[in-house]
């Protein structure tokens, strides 16, 4: 009996990723604020809140009231209006680097009246809790699309409520 592998991907796999976007109805520099603004992304995303501006070089904190404990989130690139790129710990990293990688992209759209959004998460290893972990994310990250997307065009905040 062949029984899987639960600690190597048989394919040569070696990283997992994914990427997931949406489009929002507001101008590009609107939404990327959304996200780099502490204060607005506590009001849609990071329930315990957010601590810090998202700017090239700075650590900030980000807190979830469904998953209680603040954490370090660490700005690698900021380029407003156009992308973030941010890194956090994780023991199911691929590289050795105990950190995943996150990339935001903002696209203008329709003479910029709308905004494409693209998340894309790196360097989770090819194994059944990196897997686990990765999708864990992947949910995550769509919410918070549908989370922003509600926020910057109605005042609406999704995940009020949702958790607890």
């Amino acid at each position: 009996m062949n029984t899987p592998d639960r600690t190597q991907a048989r394919s040569g796999l070696t990283e997992l990723s994914f990427t997931v976007s949406g489009r929002v109805g507001r101008p590009c520099a609107e939404v990327y604020e959304a996200v780099a603004d502490p204060e607005q992304l506590s009001r849609y995303f990071t329930t315990g809140g957010a601590r810090g501006r998202l700017e090239t070089g700075a650590t900030v904190s980000w807190d979830f009231a469904d998953f209680p404990g603040a954490f370090d989130v660490k700005v690698l690139e900021a380029d407003p209006p156009r992308r973030l790129v941010i890194t956090w710990a994780s023991g199911e990293a691929a590289d050795g680097s105990g950190t995943t990688r996150t990339t935001f992209e903002f696209e203008p759209i329709d003479d910029d009246t709308r905004t494409l959004v693209t998340i894309s998460e790196s360097s989770w290893r090819a194994t059944l809790d990196g897997a686990t972990a990765a999708f864990g994310n992947c949910e995550g990250w769509t919410g918070m699309l549908a989370a922003l997307k509600a926020w910057v065009e109605h005042g609406v905040n999704l995940r009020d409520g949702f958790y607890a």
